[in-house]
């Protein structure tokens, strides 16, 4: 079951960083930065989260919350947000039920390995729950900049 574009997006409810547990479905009404990425504490994934973080007075004016998800547990997620002052939740996917859902846990090769991995990607998701952009395999390098504009982009044609 893989969610495509203009589909609503199916109520995942993982751990989050702050100790409980968060859906999607809490979020209805707010639109939803939703973002996949490897693994905490790594050059791309810290530069990707510090631009996600750098943005947060952007988020807010558009009326977006943002959420990282990933399958390190919640002590890691704790120290990453700790470190490097995020602002926003991190959700726990251990057991990768969102990444299946969203298509992103898939099969990676590095340096002629083989390892089941994090797609790093991001998914647009409206005030009505329905997936309205995506971006995958991403380029860190502007990306957050790239989701934002389109967010505004989005917003602009309710």
């Amino acid at each position: 079951m893989t969610i495509h574009i203009g589909e609503k997006v199916p109520s995942i409810t993982l751990p989050a960083s702050s100790g409980n547990e968060i859906s999607l479905e809490d979020y209805k009404g707010k639109n939803i930065v939703l973002y996949f990425y490897p693994k905490d504490m790594t050059p791309g994934c810290t530069t990707e989260a510090c631009d996600f973080r750098d943005l947060s007075e952007e988020w807010e004016k558009a009326d977006a919350v943002v959420l990282g998800i990933s399958p390190d547990p919640i002590k890691k997620h704790q120290a990453f947000i700790e470190k490097y002052g995020l602002p926003f939740p991190l959700l726990s996917d251990e057991d990768k039920t969102a990444a299946e859902a969203f298509d992103v846990w898939q099969l990676k090769k590095t340096f002629g390995k083989e390892y089941m991995g994090i797609v790093r990607s991001t998914f647009l998701i409206n005030k009505e729950g329905v997936l309205i952009k995506e971006w995958r395999n991403v380029r860190v390098k502007n990306h957050a900049d790239q989701v934002l504009h389109s967010l505004k982009e989005s917003s602009d044609h309710e």
